[in-house]
C-alpha cells in the first residue's frame, strides 16, 4: 500500500496519525495540511469502519489506534475518544458505506506555504 511519509520516520508519522485521528474524533473537525488530511482520511474511514462492527474484537482494534482521552460533555460527565466513537459518531454512519470524512481547501499558510485544509465527518448519512 502506497502512503505519504510526511517528511518523517515511520514511528513518528504513526504517532502524528493517531494524535491526528484522535482529535478528529474529539472535535470531529480540524484544521491542517493537506497532505496530512488525505493520510488521515484512510485512518478514519478504518475506524469508523470498526465502529460500525461494533464487536468486542473491533473495539480493541479500534483501540490500538484511538488515544484514551477524556472528553467533558456538556452535562459534566466524562467519556472516553473510543466510546465517542463506537456510541456517537459510527451510528450516524451506518447507512454510509464509506466516504465517512470531507476535507475542504482553506488557502496556503502564511510561514511556509503549505496547503491549509479543513477535515471533518460528514452530515449524517
Amino acid at each position: 500500500m502506497a502512503l505519504r511519509k510526511l517528511g518523517r520516520d515511520s514511528a513518528h508519522r504513526k504517532a502524528m496519525l493517531r494524535n491526528l485521528a484522535t482529535s478528529l474524533i474529539v472535535n470531529e473537525r480540524i484544521t491542517t495540511t493537506e497532505d496530512r488530511a488525505k493520510e488521515l482520511r484512510k485512518v478514519v474511514d478504518r475506524l469508523v469502519t470498526l465502529g460500525k462492527r461494533g464487536d468486542i474484537a473491533a473495539r480493541r482494534r479500534a483501540g490500538q489506534t484511538v488515544q484514551d482521552v477524556k472528553i467533558l460533555n456538556e452535562d459534566g460527565s466524562t467519556t472516553f475518544a473510543l466510546q465517542k466513537l463506537f456510541d456517537d459518531i459510527a451510528p450516524r454512519f451506518s447507512d454510509r458505506q464509506g466516504g465517512y470524512t470531507s476535507i475542504k481547501k482553506l488557502g496556503k499558510r502564511r510561514g511556509d506555504g503549505a496547503e491549509l485544509v479543513i477535515i471533518e465527518f460528514v452530515e449524517g448519512a
